[in-house]
């Protein structure tokens, strides 16, 4: 493992037209309107400021159509934790997920994460952390990103 390598949190953002994460058949997150998924991968060396100032970039990323942000829109977000985004597959056949952090470092940011876009104002939906989760999602554009902090 080579954390000199990470810069930090990792987020594939996608602009959407509709999403909803569900777990165990129960859905626990959705968001019915225009607005953003982001799946949200931390590793070692991330802090709460790291996950507060990539809440800031992603709410005010002006990719919604028409060139608007999040924040112009007030378009909802579903954020979702997605530890597999660290995989190291460059050995073998076999992902190594050496580099994403431990639920108990990663869990806490990715919170942090969360609780900055809602005090943005952000509506926020939430993935549960951990789980085993079916996401859904209609990709608007499409639009991906990859932002590493």
């Amino acid at each position: 493992m080579r954390l000199g390598r990470l810069g930090g949190m990792r987020a594939v953002v996608q602009r959407v037209s509709r999403a909803s994460v569900t777990v165990g058949g129960e859905v626990v997150g959705a968001i019915g309107e225009a607005g953003l998924v982001v799946l949200l991968g931390v590793t070692h060396v991330d802090t709460t400021e790291k996950a507060t100032a990539l809440a800031a970039k992603i709410w005010t990323l002006r990719i919604l159509r028409d060139e608007r942000s999040c924040a112009e829109e007030q378009a909802p977000i579903l954020a979702i934790s997605q530890f597999t985004l660290y995989a190291d597959t460059r050995k073998g056949r076999r992902p190594s997920w050496s580099a994403a952090a431990p639920g108990a470092v990663s869990e806490p940011l990715y919170d942090a994460f969360c609780t900055a876009l809602e005090s943005l104002g952000a509506k926020v939906e939430c993935g549960r952390f951990g789980a085993d989760m079916s996401v859904e999602l209609v990709n608007d554009g499409p639009v991906t990103l990859i932002l590493d902090t």
